[in-house]
């Protein structure tokens, strides 16, 4: 059987990462699917696939983009956060997964997922005990790493690392900063969203306390997050949460809604969980504490990719035989 991968999965974002690290560690032998186009769009679900249709093929994605003209074809579903999107985007969502995802995924009876939130998540929405679903975890890039005296800034700030989508809640620290006078803010941002965000903090007026900061390789991510007296992860879902997991690798605290149980998963006592995703006082008594304390933390065992490469070629040579 050959093996193909969608290897259209670059970028910075979290799933872009995550093919970056993967692919290249696989174990087995496969070649590029080498399509054109996005495999974010519900459209792309119904194209031509090529070589991939043909008897004894299975196509691997390290995204959830489905391919339903492919004989086979095993996903990656970080989560299911995209059901819970704010107006048309949800029903929209909704029928795609419903559908092509759905459809994708119960033909090759396999899945993979990045944590056990998502893992438990997809077992009920998948409600299907034919369906394997396989959490080879996450793993770190070796950049993110403690470093001795890393935190001698004497303006300290809290580290922010997302985008500005609902679920990711950084209204609320907005919010907080108008509270919590002493503390700034760094924002890791996609480029696009800046210029709304900027917008966001001057109607607070708190934007002179907050930097937005985009494209940043991960070496100069791991100086922000070692710089950090905490990482900030207000987020009420995630799959993951690769940016809690990066923080305390470089040593670095999170503060973060204790609701959101995959990053919990992540931090444990590593951090400081704020138990209300909306309630700004308290995140901005949260910050406050973390810019006042500037702790540092054991960084985890365990997030290597190579180990998650692994569990994901192994599941690819079950689904061979």
């Amino acid at each position: 059987m050959t093996v193909l991968v969608d290897d259209r999965y670059r970028g910075t974002h979290g799933i872009g990462r995550y093919a970056a690290e993967v692919l290249p560690r696989l174990s087995l032998p496969w070649a590029p699917l080498h399509l054109g186009g996005t495999p974010f769009s519900a459209v792309d679900a119904f194209r031509s696939v090529g070589a991939a249709a043909a008897p004894g093929t299975l196509v691997y994605s390290p995204g959830y983009g489905a391919l339903v003209r492919a004989r086979k074809q095993l996903l990656t579903l970080h989560d299911l956060i995209q059901l819970s999107a704010p107006g048309l985007d949800r029903w929209k969502f909704a029928a795609y997964y419903s559908g092509p995802v759905r459809n994708v995924v119960r033909r090759a009876g396999a899945l993979l997922t990045v944590s056990e939130t998502s893992a438990r998540a997809l077992r009920s929405w998948v409600n299907d005990d034919d369906v394997e679903i396989v959490n080879a975890g996450n793993g770190c890039s070796d950049a993110f790493h403690p470093r001795a005296g890393a935190l001698q800034q004497s303006d300290p700030y809290v580290l922010f690392v997302g985008n500005g989508r609902a679920h990711k809640n950084l209204d609320v620290v907005l919010d907080a900063l108008v509270s919590a006078r002493d503390v700034r803010l760094v924002a890791v941002v996609p480029e696009r969203e800046i210029a709304d965000l900027e917008t966001r903090a001057t109607q607070r007026l708190v934007d002179a306390r907050v930097r937005w900061v985009t494209g940043v390789d991960d070496e100069r991510l791991a100086d922000l997050y070692r710089g950090a007296a905490a990482t900030v992860m207000p987020s009420t879902l995630e799959g993951f949460g690769l940016p809690a997991l990066e923080s305390v690798r470089c040593g670095t605290p999170v503060v973060y809604w204790a609701g959101c149980e995959s990053v919990a998963e992540i931090v444990g006592h590593r951090g400081h969980a704020v138990s209300s995703p909306g309630d700004a006082q308290e995140w901005a008594h949260a910050l406050t504490e973390a810019v006042a304390a500037r702790r540092r933390v054991a960084p985890p065992e365990g997030y290597d990719w190579n180990r998650t490469a692994g569990i994901v070629s192994e599941t690819i040579t079950r689904l061979l035989g």
